[in-house]
């Protein structure tokens, strides 16, 4: 496999909680994803949510365990969300404000849209209401 896949929060936070039920699916499909040469797309926003959620759901340790297992994720390309991306984000958050999308939501369609990306490692149907293939089959 070649490209990129998107990973979302709840395809980072899973990693370190090994009680969440998606830990096993998660860490095997990540692990899948960078053995078969895929780059990991995640933007700044979902890192801050992800690490956010860890620390409340899990605690401080959890919460820095991810965080050290993002910086040591060679196979990860953080985009960070710039002005045009962010407005993009708005437009789809007024579009959609019947949806229970986060903003945070948006900003990761607003990116990938733009890149191009049609994988999401995640267990939001958000995504699959947008259009995207969750991550892993089955999700």
């Amino acid at each position: 496999m070649a490209g990129s896949v998107f990973v979302d929060t709840s395809g980072w936070y899973a990693l370190i909680d090994r009680r969440d039920a998606s830990h096993e699916a998660m860490t095997n499909e990540v692990q899948r994803l960078i053995r078969d040469g895929a780059r990991l797309v995640s933007t700044d926003h979902v890192i801050d949510e992800s690490c956010t959620l860890a620390k409340a759901r899990a605690g401080s340790v959890a919460a820095l365990r991810l965080l050290d297992l993002l910086d040591g994720t060679v196979a990860l390309d953080v985009e960070w969300i710039g002005p045009e991306q962010f407005d993009r984000a708005k437009a789809l958050f007024r579009k959609y404000r019947d949806q229970a999308f986060s903003f945070t939501d948006c900003t990761s369609f607003a990116v990938m849209r733009e890149r191009r990306l049609k994988e999401v490692v995640t267990t939001d149907d958000h995504f699959r209401f947008m259009g995207f293939q969750l991550l892993p089959a089955g999700s």
